[in-house]
C-alpha cells in the first residue's frame, strides 16, 4: 500500500508513531490487519506498535479470549480489549511504564466474504491510559461497512481504526470533535458508526446518550435507540426479523390522544399474522427539520426519551424526514409486518406530491417505497375546525390520485382506527404545549399524569 501524506489519516498514524509516550497492541479478527498495517506503512511503526495479532481461527480465538456465543459482539470486543492490554501492562509496565501511556485496540468484525451477502458490520474500540500508570479509559463503536467489495471495507475499516485511535489521544477532552473525526478521509456511503460508547474517569461528565445523538446530528448514522429505561441499544438487536410497531410524533408533549393512538393501533396490529413474535413497540422523533434549521438542542431530545420512557416506550430518534424512509430503515433489518399509526395530518403529508419532487418517478415512486409487502397504516380519526370527524374512510385525496388512494384502503393497505376514545379528539398537541408555557394548569388534564409528574419535575417545554 503507497503512503498518501495529504490523507489525514496518514499524517495521524504517523504523528503517533512519533510520539514516545503512546505504545500498545493490536488484535484484529474479520477484516485482515488493516488499522496496524497504517501504522507500518508510514514508518516509525517500531515506536507504537509492541504487537500485532489476528486470531482468525474460532478454536485459537476461544483459547486466547474465552469462548463465547458471539464472535462479533460487544462482549466479544470487551474480552479483547482485556487481555490485550493486561497482557501489555503485565510484559512491559516495569520495565517502560512510568514513561509510557499504554493502549490496546481491537477490532471484531464479520467483513463480505465469499460464501454471502449479510450485513458487513462489527465492534471497535481503544482502550488506553491518558498518563502514565493512570487508570483506563475505553471508546468503543459499532460500525456497519457498506461497500461492496471486502478490499473496500478493510481500507474503510483502517482509516476508522486509526481515527479512532488518535481521537483518543488527541481529542480525548472534546467527545463531540472525536466523533466528528471518526469518519476523516472515509467518503460519504462506505461506513456508519451507529453507537458509541465512552467509559473511564476522564468521562464521568459525559453523558452517552448525547454521544448517541450526535452520532445522528453530525451524520454518522441514521437513528439512534432508546429503551424506555433511557439507555441506549443496538437497533440490529431489537429489529432484527421482527414485526414492528412505529408512532412518529414531534411529542412536545405526548398527549392522552397521541398515547391512545399507539395502543388502538396496537390492538389491531395484534390480529395480523405475526408468525407468533411479540411486536417491538416504539415511537420515532425525527430530527431532519431542526437540523435544517440549525435549530437543534440535544438534550431537548433526551427530555422526551425520558418523558416517553415515563409511559413504557422505547423511542427512536432518526435524521429521516419522509416515512418512506423510515420504512427503509426499518426494512433493513426485517421482512416481518410494519405497522404506522398516524393522524390524519400526517396522512395528508403522506399523499402530498410535493414531498416526492426530488425522485424521478415522483409520489408514485415514494409510495411504493413506502407500502411494501407487509406495510400498513392505522388512521386515527381527526376533528376539524368545523366539527367534521375525519377517518380513512372519508378522507379526501388530491383529484389526480384519488383512485390510488382508494386502492391502498381497499387492498387492505390502509385501515381506519377502531376503538379509539372520541373524548380525546378535542386534545392538540400545540394547545397542550401553549397551555403548559402560560401556566394554565387544564394541560395536565391532557396528558397521563407521569407524564404531567416529569414534565413540572423538570420544567419542560417552557413550564413556568
Amino acid at each position: 500500500m503507497s503512503v498518501d501524506f495529504d490523507q489525514q489519516v496518514s499524517k495521524k498514524a504517523f504523528e503517533l508513531n512519533l510520539e514516545p509516550r503512546i505504545y500498545g497492541a493490536f488484535a484484529e479478527i474479520g477484516a485482515g490487519q488493516e488499522v496496524v498495517r497504517r501504522f507500518f506503512s508510514v514508518g516509525g511503526a517500531a515506536g507504537t506498535v509492541a504487537k500485532s495479532i489476528s486470531a482468525y481461527d474460532m478454536a485459537f480465538s476461544d483459547a486466547i479470549y474465552g469462548a463465547g456465543g458471539r464472535y462479533v459482539s460487544r462482549d466479544r470486543l470487551g474480552n479483547m480489549l482485556t487481555h490485550e492490554f493486561d497482557l501489555l501492562v503485565e510484559r512491559l509496565d516495569q520495565k517502560i511504564g512510568n514513561e509510557r501511556t499504554f493502549f490496546a485496540f481491537a477490532d471484531t468484525v464479520a467483513a463480505r466474504s465469499f460464501r454471502g451477502d449479510e450485513e458487513s458490520h462489527g465492534w471497535m474500540g481503544v482502550r488506553f491510559q491518558s498518563t502514565p500508570r493512570g487508570p483506563t479509559h475505553d471508546i468503543v463503536i459499532r460500525v456497519r461497512m457498506l461497500d461492496e467489495h471486502n478490499l473496500q471495507q478493510q481500507e474503510a475499516l483502517g482509516m476508522v481504526g486509526v481515527n479512532l485511535i488518535h481521537g483518543a489521544f488527541h481529542l480525548a477532552g472534546n467527545p463531540e470533535q472525536l466523533i466528528g473525526s471518526l469518519l476523516d478521509d472515509v467518503a460519504d456511503g462506505r461506513i456508519e458508526v451507529d453507537m458509541i460508547q465512552f467509559c473511564g474517569p476522564d468521562y464521568d461528565g459525559v453523558d452517552n446518550r448525547i454521544m448517541a445523538l450526535q452520532l445522528v446530528s453530525q451524520g454518522l448514522t441514521k437513528a439512534a435507540l432508546f429503551r424506555a429505561d433511557g439507555g441506549v441499544i443496538n437497533p440490529a438487536d431489537v429489529f432484527y426479523k421482527k414485526p414492528i410497531l412505529v408512532e412518529r410524533g414531534s411529542f412536545r408533549p405526548v398527549t392522552l390522544v397521541t398515547n391512545d393512538m399507539l395502543d388502538c393501533g396496537r390492538t389491531m396490529f395484534l390480529r395480523e399474522e405475526l408468525d407468533g413474535e411479540e411486536p417491538v413497540i416504539l415511537m420515532e422523533i425525527t430530527m431532519k427539520n431542526l437540523l435544517s434549521k440549525g435549530e437543534l438542542d440535544l438534550r431537548d431530545f433526551l427530555d422526551r426519551v425520558d418523558m416517553l420512557g415515563t409511559i413504557g416506550r422505547t423511542v427512536l430518534i432518526s435524521n429521516y424526514g419522509e416515512y418512506y424512509r423510515l420504512v427503509n430503515y426499518l426494512t433493513r433489518y426485517t421482512d416481518r409486518r410494519i405497522g404506522l399509526p398516524l393522524g390524519v395530518p400526517d396522512l395528508v403529508h403522506i399523499f402530498d406530491e410535493k414531498y416526492y419532487q426530488h425522485l424521478e418517478g415522483g409520489i408514485l415512486e415514494g409510495l411504493g417505497r413506502f407500502f411494501k409487502k407487509g406495510v400498513k397504516l392505522y388512521v386515527y380519526p381527526f376533528l376539524s375546525a368545523e366539527g367534521e370527524l375525519v377517518t380513512a374512510n372519508n378522507f379526501r385525496a388530491a383529484p389526480n390520485i384519488t383512485h390510488l388512494y382508494a386502492h391502498l384502503l381497499e387492498s387492505g393497505f390502509i385501515e381506519p382506527m377502531e376503538n379509539y376514545h372520541p373524548k380525546y379528539l378535542t386534545i392538540k398537541a400545540a394547545d397542550v404545549l401553549t397551555k403548559i408555557q402560560a401556566g394554565d394548569r387544564d394541560w395536565e388534564l391532557m396528558v397521563s399524569p407521569a407524564v404531567a409528574g416529569i414534565i413540572r419535575e423538570r420544567r419542560l417545554f417552557g413550564h413556568p
